[in-house]
């Protein structure tokens, strides 16, 4: 009986190697480039305050506001509005109370895809702010980012970054959720940590601030354009030696979420795959800078 169960305790491991160098090989050569950012003639541009046309501005140019607020955008209707009055109600109020103070919202249109790059790529800001438009996320929250963030100076190379985090509402998410969902959130917990990023227990939550420098250095290499992009980025940046800082922050359900959650799930559960399999096979590779046409 022994030797049987160690022929297929053999036959198993010489099966599931094969079946990893195969997984590993369809990742390669099925490795797609990172999204194209090239601009539309029409998207060079933008109508100034004084209505006229001024060239869209670049990541790579010198600051010129102390906050570029990006906010991704698919088919938010109904949630935008009440996120932006919100966010632009607090910002309105902080310039009036510091007039020094100086910033700018950029909504991205982005269809069926993730082009969140393309709002990073224009932003003037010396610090980034990633925000869903649902508006989950109470925006005078970005005080605490602004915290954590000036708690992790100095910065190496002018580079951190500050995640919100919804890991402190964990057990009364669960006591709201059912069996399975409960089983799905673990899971994609555990391949997280497994194959992409230690440290960091919640890396979906949308309201994440960076440095200038550090958004540039990220979403350069990004290649992820769906629910996973927040893990690439953390990925790249864990590799790139970015500190980061984990805030809890106040976050409410929001309905209207385009997340289904068993497809979604398994969706970013492939993803995840893809990201360590691509990165560890060398058919991705993280570049210093990228070039925005």
């Amino acid at each position: 009986m022994a030797p049987l169960l160690l022929q297929l305790a053999v036959l198993g491991a010489a099966l599931a190697a094969v079946a990893l160098i195969l997984i590993s090989f369809v990742a390669f050569i099925t490795a797609t480039e990172m999204p194209h950012l090239h601009r539309h003639e029409d998207e060079k541009f933008f109508l100034n305050a004084r209505v006229q046309r001024e060239a869209l501005p670049s990541i790579r140019d010198s600051p010129t506001k102390q906050l570029s607020v990006v906010v991704p955008s698919y088919n938010e209707e109904k949630r935008l509005p009440v996120m932006m009055d919100e966010a632009l109600g607090y910002l309105e109020e902080r310039q009036k109370q510091d007039p020094t103070f100086t910033y700018e919202v950029i909504v991205v249109d982005d269809g069926s895809k993730d082009e969140t790059s393309k709002g990073v790529f224009s932003s003037r800001g010396e610090k980034i702010l990633m925000a869903d438009a649902d508006g989950a996320t109470k925006f005078p929250d970005i005080e605490k980012l602004e915290k954590g963030l000036n708690d992790l100076q100095p910065w190496p190379d002018q580079m951190a970054i500050a995640c919100g985090s919804r890991a402190h509402l964990e057990k009364q998410s669960i006591a709201q959720r059912s069996y399975f969902r409960t089983l799905l959130m673990y899971g994609f917990h555990f391949l997280v940590w497994f194959l992409c990023v230690k440290g960091i227990r919640d890396t979906q939550c949308g309201f994440k601030l960076l440095t200038r420098e550090a958004a540039s250095r990220t979403f350069s290499s990004l290649h992820i354009e769906r629910w996973a992009f927040d893990v690439e980025l953390l990925y790249i940046a864990q590799f790139f030696k970015i500190p980061i800082a984990e805030i809890a922050v106040n976050w409410t359900e929001i309905e209207g979420s385009k997340l289904v959650p068993f497809w979604s799930w398994l969706q970013m559960g492939k993803d995840l795959l893809l990201i360590r399999l691509r990165y560890l096979t060398g058919a991705w590779r993280l570049e210093q800078t990228r070039k925005v046409n």
